[in-house]
């Protein structure tokens, strides 16, 4: 115990300080230089002298005192909510629709814009009639049943803006560029106004339980966006090694029980393998039953077949790729925005940004900018120095869109 507090005065000695932190039992003062290896010790040091052994609640309300959300200061449209809802795609609705059309709006002009996620078309829609100076709109969407139904939304729109030309094509957005040429030679030379990524699944393909993607129905072990792809879950479940399988559940799920799971997995096809979504759930629900799964089997067979769709659909490299082709794409002063739903998501997103500004990337140089300063520099502007999260009222209306985040970078 003493020498644990002669080593908290000799930090205190050589750091200055500026507030203090109410989480910390000895009312601990945090430094104002970031340096997180002498920040990181002071903390261990103060709940070493203070909280009884076993207890981890200190530590991490002192964990969560530090993270900070950006909730949305856009307050609600129910009207505008509502008139974008699909009816058709099971009551789709596009997830912050207020914050996008903030992101593009006036006097930022969209003469050309690309929604590179039609979805069920609702963001698309809503811009489209936001921005009467539209000149060319172009729509994606790897999911042809998507595609259709957007395309059928987006043609009811023509007789409103007759000097509109819209193009929708069944791509996936890693190939915007192609795309955009063969649409017209000179938009990669003259670049479009404005693009968005909305990284979401619609309600549409969860609720389609032939598509696979569902803990909660029964169905086969697809997970396809491209119902051309050749990979499907099923593949990977009953064939891949153990170690690659373990290696998806870890990285893509950040499931902490990916080591015994990927061998009860392996070990199922000595009787016959899984074939169904409803087999997978009741493996995992039986599994975390035995190892003392963390917060629920449910959880559990979410973050699995998270990383199963992931795998099968190779979301991850296509996102990064994607990025840097629709930062390309972009004309002198056209914003690109991003809509990502878990972790691994945002990561990529928020990493590719501070590499399109020239920034050299690291965690701790993240932190400090998305805390301290908008990201400029000589290629581009982030324009989130935290990504936006949904209101309160929009997660009360549609638990769905409680993990997304918004980011946005504007081209120099």
């Amino acid at each position: 115990m003493r020498a644990s507090s002669s080593r908290l005065l000799v930090l205190r000695q050589n750091l200055s300080f500026s507030f203090f932190d109410p989480f910390s039992p000895l009312l601990l003062l945090i430094p104002r230089r970031r340096d997180a290896a002498l920040h990181s010790q002071l903390r261990v040091l103060a709940t070493q002298q203070t909280k009884p052994k076993g207890s981890k609640r200190v530590a991490a309300a002192s964990v969560e005192h530090l993270k900070k959300r950006t909730r949305s200061g856009i307050e609600l449209d129910r009207d505008l909510y509502n008139r974008y809802a699909s009816p058709a795609a099971g009551g789709h609705v596009p997830v912050m629709l207020g914050e996008v059309l903030d992101a593009f709006r006036p006097p930022h002009l969209l003469r050309s814009f690309v929604d590179c996620t039609l979805g069920a078309g609702g963001h698309s829609a809503a811009i489209i009639e936001a921005h009467n100076e539209m000149q060319l709109y172009l729509g994606l969407d790897i999911d042809p049943m998507a595609h259709a139904m957007a395309r059928h939304r987006i043609e009811a729109l023509f007789d409103g803006a007759p000097g509109l030309k819209a193009y929708t094509h069944v791509r996936n957005f890693k190939y915007i560029k192609s795309v955009l040429t063969d649409v017209d030679e000179n938009l990669l030379s003259n670049g479009v106004d404005g693009i968005l990524l909305d990284l979401g699944m619609s309600s549409m393909q969860v609720n389609n339980s032939e598509r696979g993607f569902s803990v909660l129905a029964d169905g086969p072990l697809d997970m396809r966006m491209d119902p051309q792809a050749s990979l499907k879950a099923e593949d990977i479940l009953n064939s891949w090694p153990q170690v690659d399988i373990g290696r998806i559940l870890r990285d893509y799920g950040e499931e902490s029980n990916w080591n015994y799971l990927s061998k009860m997995i392996v070990d199922a096809r000595a009787k016959g393998g899984l074939h169904s979504t409803s087999e997978l759930v009741d493996l995992v629900r039986k599994t975390s039953a035995r190892s003392g799964g963390r917060q629920g089997w449910i959880k559990t067979a979410t973050r699995v077949f998270q990383a199963l769709r992931i795998a099968v659909n190779d979301e991850l490299h296509t996102l990064e790729d994607a990025l840097h082709a629709c930062f390309d794409c972009l004309s002198c002063g056209g914003r690109l925005a991003v809509i990502s739903f878990h972790s691994l998501e945002d990561r990529i997103v928020k990493r590719t940004f501070l590499n399109l500004v020239d920034r050299v990337v690291n965690d701790a140089d993240i932190d400090q900018k998305e805390m301290n300063q908008e990201v400029q520099d000589k290629k581009g502007h982030i324009l989130t120095k935290r990504p936006i999260t949904p209101t309160q009222d929009e997660e009360r209306l549609n638990r769905k869109c409680r993990s997304a985040k918004l980011r946005i970078i504007q081209k120099l």
